[in-house]
């Protein structure tokens, strides 16, 4: 079975969670919603990589940032990809400021409470990051 390591970081602002909207230009997970993320190169440490993908995906800087959490690492499946595993390293950022500006990996975005991450169709086990956070 193949494996790959990504970090999902989870960014809050004024109380509300960043949700993202996967584009239909990624190779994987098209229209669903998610945290941010992105593939760990080589060994590259977690955290760096995590900030990489803020800055990309939202236009955040590293300074206007700051880590809340670093969760347990886990691993997922999808149903979408039967022969794929994914290890996800999980963070939890905090900005004081809700305006973004997505790259081309995401369609949209939302800011939601916490316990409204079930109403969205999400990439898989999203939910269970997000509790591994929290």
């Amino acid at each position: 079975m193949r494996s790959t390591k990504i970090v999902t970081s989870f960014v809050t602002s004024q109380e509300k969670l960043l949700i993202l909207k996967r584009s239909d230009k990624v190779k994987s997970m098209r229209g669903l919603w998610g945290a941010v993320s992105g593939i760990i190169e080589g060994n590259e440490d977690p955290l760096h990589r995590a900030k990489i993908e803020i800055y990309e995906e939202i236009g955040a800087k590293p300074e206007s940032i700051q880590l809340i959490k670093a969760g347990a690492d886990m691993t997922v499946s999808s149903p979408q990809y039967p022969d794929h595993q994914w290890h996800i390293f999980p963070f939890l950022f905090k900005m004081e400021t809700t305006k973004i500006s997505l790259n081309w990996e995401n369609s949209s975005y939302k800011w939601i409470s916490r316990d409204e991450i079930n109403q969205y169709q999400t990439v898989p086990n999203l939910d269970e990051v997000l509790l591994n956070l929290l």
